[in-house]
């Protein structure tokens, strides 16, 4: 049987997590490995400055107090050691769509998994103020999984799939965000900072993640964790050859 990692950035105790593994089990050894506590809107982050904690919850199912991408790692080194097959990240509440990815820890799971040459997933459901179901979320997410056992990604390549309903393959939006800060101040006077939602404009693009998910479909977006500009390539060249000349 293949060997799955599942993590995600809402913690090991969450609902959605729990749902997603219990549906991979079907196709795989699952194991959880989670961060103690939720770890949303981190990012790729990677603990450096602390030492990291590994506690044993039950059976297959463990706890790192650190970040996503901690417990990817502690996982490989310390769980399995060695890669595992498959690594799996979420089921997050909330979407994790267009430029939102780079904040997002579901994402990190599944991109360090895709670092380390593993096929990786991440899954995300759209948030509600009530009840969540991630029933329709996990039989998604166990169904590509195992389509990527079969059929492999290309190297370093991970899938990001965002649950409504059916699917379609999709490019990542793009989106122009205006931050909103609050500037606030304790019982002392001194102002402090709370990071507020962002306003939001997305470029149309039928394609996108963000407006088939708006259409009621499941996104299905290939990413890969190379940044390269390639259409930049040139112009930094002759940028680089310009600034040679007047050194000279």
């Amino acid at each position: 049987m293949p060997r799955i990692l599942v993590t995600n950035d809402d913690g090991y105790r969450s609902e959605g997590i729990h749902a997603l593994a219990e549906a991979l089990r079907a196709i795989g050894d699952v194991t959880v490995v989670a961060p103690v506590e939720e770890a949303s809107a981190i990012g790729h982050a990677l603990t450096l400055r602390r030492p990291l904690r590994l506690e044993t919850i039950a059976d297959r199912t463990f706890a790192v107090d650190g970040t996503p991408t901690d417990c990817v790692n502690v996982a490989i080194t310390q769980v399995f050691k060695g890669l595992p097959d498959l690594v799996v990240s979420g089921i997050n509440k909330g979407w994790n769509l267009g430029d939102d990815i780079t904040y997002s820890g579901t994402v990190a799971g599944a991109l360090e998994g895709a670092l380390l040459g593993i096929p990786s997933i991440a899954v995300s459901l759209r948030a509600t103020r009530g009840e969540y179901d991630f029933s329709h979320a996990a039989r998604t997410a166990a169904s590509f999984a195992g389509a990527v056992l079969r059929r492999p990604l290309p190297l370093r390549t991970f899938l990001n799939i965002n649950v409504p309903k059916g699917h379609r393959v999709t490019v990542q939006a793009k989106r122009n965000h205006v931050t909103s800060i609050a500037e606030r101040h304790d019982p002392k006077g001194r102002p402090y900072y709370w990071i507020e939602e962002g306003e939001n404009a997305w470029h149309a693009d039928e394609r996108s993640d963000y407006h088939v998910v708006r259409d009621g479909y499941v996104s299905v977006t290939p990413l890969h964790p190379d940044l390269t500009a390639y259409d930049a390539l040139q112009a930094v060249e002759d940028l680089s050859v310009d600034n040679a000349a007047e050194v000279r």
